[in-house]
């Protein structure tokens, strides 16, 4: 799976740009600010309908337009997909997958699946439980078809109880919410549990590769207790939670832990090291996506070279050649790039103030 067109209009300080893209690697280069990132962040915005810079999705559209297009061309070896997108200034979005409009994002996201590693990667070590989470569900949505339903429906029973507390409700009214939380956070809870186990197979081969020296554990934690059941767990929490107006524990509440030794691997690692661990988790998550739907990740790597000598950037582009799938990489010089592959880039892209330049 291939994107091998993509078109951009109004996406930052890229006022329209037709790209024909290969399979393979995509080297993009420029200088700091002109634009070489935002091309990989419209491929983010195109498969998420959202950023991987800002949360404000507003600030993606160009200061002269009220709007901005996303398209691009999809190529399996079953058939061609076509997907388009607008966003509005206003916050309206429309998109359109083969010419039929799509509600759900999520469905974005299954038809693209996309792993970044940039710079700000590092987050999924040091910003706490949050981005880990979201680094399994990544995995848990595209893994298995029951997960997102249960999720989503745990994240709405937890509303639901968290404005309970916050109303000083007696547990008798909260019991039957509790009930359905537990039925829907099990099966949550079941998924990661079992994505983390098939993930761990994958990643040790690659570690060893990265990493030769580090002895890494890693391990799912569920977000309680992991010796009492969910539903007693929230009995006993009750008076805790009923004080804090907020659910202390359960599958919001869960972790990916990474231990070398006995330290957290934040603080075992040197950050080029660190910078490794990360691309570790995305390539043998990409690696599994692979293995359990035949199905390639689209990697948008963001200035590789930083934080990395020689030896390392050459073993990480091995590494994500290998996958097969399709890749898109920055950097400032080409040459840090292009002196590391045994064969050059299929395609190269020199942006310059927003304009893109294909180099033959």
């Amino acid at each position: 799976m291939s994107l091998t067109r993509l078109n951009i209009d109004s996406f930052r300080n890229i006022l329209s740009a037709k790209l024909t893209l290969s399979e393979g690697l995509n080297l993009i280069y420029g200088e700091n600010g002109s634009g070489k990132t935002s091309v990989l962040e419209a491929i983010f915005f195109l498969g998420m309908g959202r950023s991987f810079r800002s949360h404000l999705s507003q600030r993606v559209i160009n200061n002269e337009q009220d709007n901005l297009t996303l398209f691009a061309q999809l190529n399996t070896q079953e058939r061609t997909t076509k997907v388009g997108l607008r966003r509005a200034r206003n916050g309206d979005i429309d998109v359109k997958i083969n010419g039929d409009n799509v509600k759900r994002l999520s469905t974005l996201a299954e038809t693209l699946p996309i792993q970044v590693i940039t710079p700000e990667s590092f987050s999924l070590l040091f910003e706490g439980p949050k981005s880990r989470r979201q680094f399994i569900d990544w995995g848990a949505f595209h893994s298995d078809p029951h997960f997102h339903q249960a999720w989503a429906k745990t994240r709405r029973i937890l509303k639901q109880r968290n404005q309970l507390l916050r109303n000083q409700s007696s547990y008798s009214n909260i019991l039957f919410w509790d009930k359905e939380l537990v039925r829907y956070a099990e099966v949550v809870t079941e998924i990661r549990n079992q994505y983390v186990d098939s993930l761990n197979g994958l990643l040790k081969g690659i570690i060893t590769e990265f990493l030769p020296q580090v002895d890494l554990k890693v391990s799912f934690t569920r977000g309680w207790d992991s010796k009492t059941e969910y539903l007693q767990h929230l009995q006993n929490q009750y008076p805790r939670d009923l004080a804090s107006g907020f659910t202390s524990g359960g599958p919001h509440k869960a972790d990916l832990r990474l231990r070398v030794g006995n330290l957290p691997a934040q603080d075992a690692l040197s950050r080029g090291q660190l910078k490794l661990l990360v691309c570790a988790l995305r390539i043998a998550q990409g690696k599994l996506l692979k293995q359990q739907l035949n199905k390639n990740s689209i990697y948008l790597v963001d200035d590789l070279p930083s934080e990395l000598d020689a030896k390392h950037r050459q073993l990480l582009l091995k590494q994500l050649t290998e996958t097969g799938a399709q890749i898109f990489v920055t950097a400032i010089d080409p040459a840090a790039i292009v002196d590391s592959l045994s064969l050059p880039p299929e395609r190269m892209f020199h942006v310059q103030q927003g304009k893109i330049t294909v180099i033959e």
